[in-house]
């Protein structure tokens, strides 16, 4: 059981603390409801390139790291379609340096232009690496717009095209800061050998005289139901021809959630999984094949992505994939398949909250979509899964007029 405390700061700031006897350090975990869905369509990648302004110096500090480093702690950040994630670890007996450091950049970071080009270059630089030189990265960059046509979702997290962020300016920036970075829009979580009392003295401290802002209102479009199939083909310099199929799904707080998360580990995660025996250790079509859930907060993906093996044609392989999926639809689901998930699930989730770091994110991010203390019962929600549960998420989810399918093939022949 992982006990939570709460309090929310007069400017809207929320907290919540953990406390870990187990170490003798402290993280604090700054979740900002803040994500690449909230970027202009003109702007994309806004919410990530933050990720990387808000280590380049604030109004008071112009060096975030050497401070903490002297303190002998660490930090990181990510940024997803739904948030940014920030966290910073120290030891306890200096965890206030933290305070001050994580306090002073909610306040206002230091604008410039020097910071802004520095920054848009690593990401470019990371945008052309990732997306555009490795094999296969532009998968999502090809296939969201597909799958997606009004929601955000529609381009991935580090953005549409370059030039968004090749054309952004500091007055863009300025302003999506103080629309988004505010004590009213975000979850402090401090986990770790620190009592109540004194992480409630140190937030009265350093957070308490942030002002509140007007944070933007999001209005978000709908996604209309996919009621017809769709598809997108292209040829890449790449060593194998690649078939993704995905899906529309449930949102992150959806009835069919947690299901179709149980249905992806049966068809395709790990070496035990129906796609892989059947596809790539009995038939020999895929050289690797995997089934996943993307976890958006709002309308999410249900994803089969596969390399074949030479000699096979896409088209054969998916085949293939579709009798697997008629299969797992009209043939019962066994009890020995579910609970191999559910005990790797139950392990899985039993490692990422043992660290103190690792709890505060994941107390936050269930804080965000619930509440902290559902993380206490988000294993029962698999047990109580049926294989009925599951069969009705395949019958209900992987339909062909439910599907995007992108067809990468291979111009090395």
């Amino acid at each position: 059981m992982i006990n939570v405390e709460r309090f929310t700061l007069s400017n809207g700031l929320r907290v919540l603390h953990h406390y870990d006897a187990n170490t003798r350090m402290t993280a604090l975990n700054i979740l900002y409801d803040v994500g690449s869905k909230d970027d202009s369509p003109e702007r994309t990648g806004f919410a990530h390139l933050f990720e990387h302004l808000m280590f380049g110096g604030s109004v008071n500090i112009p060096d975030f790291d050497l401070p903490l480093q002297l303190a002998g702690g660490e930090n990181n950040a990510w940024t997803s379609n739904d948030i940014t994630n920030y966290y910073t670890i120290a030891p306890t007996h200096n965890i206030e340096t933290a305070f001050w450091l994580e306090s002073d950049r909610m306040l206002e970071l230091e604008f410039s232009q020097h910071s802004l080009d520095v920054q848009r270059n690593v990401v470019i630089e990371e945008f052309k690496q990732r997306n555009l030189n490795q094999p296969y990265g532009d998968i999502y960059q090809l296939i969201r717009p597909v799958v997606y046509k009004h929601h955000p979702y529609r381009w991935p997290v580090i953005g549409r095209r370059v030039e968004d962020i090749e054309n952004a300016t500091l007055d863009e920036v300025k302003s999506f800061y103080y629309s988004h970075y505010a004590p009213n829009n975000a979850i402090l979580c401090v986990s770790g050998n620190i009592r109540a009392e004194q992480v409630q003295s140190l937030c009265e401290k350093w957070f308490a005289p942030i002002p509140h802002r007007d944070v933007a209102v999001r209005n978000l479009p709908v996604e209309p139901a996919q009621i017809e199939a769709r598809s997108i083909e292209v040829t890449r310099d790449v060593p194998l021809d690649a078939l993704v199929k995905v899906y529309r799904m449930c949102e992150r707080r959806g009835e069919q959630y947690h299901a179709c998360d149980l249905l992806s580990d049966v068809l395709g995660t790990g070496a035990s999984s129906r796609l892989h025996k059947e596809l790539v250790l009995n038939k020999h079509l895929f050289n690797s094949i995997d089934a996943s859930i993307s976890g958006e907060i709002e309308t999410g993906m249900f994803i089969i992505n596969g390399k074949l093996n030479k000699g096979v044609s896409i088209e054969e392989g998916e085949k293939a994939i579709e009798e697997e999926i008629l299969r797992i639809q009209q043939d019962s689901i066994t009890e020995r398949e579910i609970n191999k998930v559910v005990n790797s699930f139950e392990a899985e989730h039993l490692v990422s909250n043992l660290n103190y770091a690792d709890k505060a994110a994941n107390l936050a991010y269930h804080e965000l979509i619930g509440s902290a203390e559902d993380i206490n019962t988000e294993v029962d929600r698999y047990k109580n899964l049926t294989p009925r549960d599951i069969q009705q998420a395949a019958q209900d989810v992987l339909k062909q007029h439910n599907c995007t399918t992108l067809y990468y093939r291979s111009s090395q022949g």
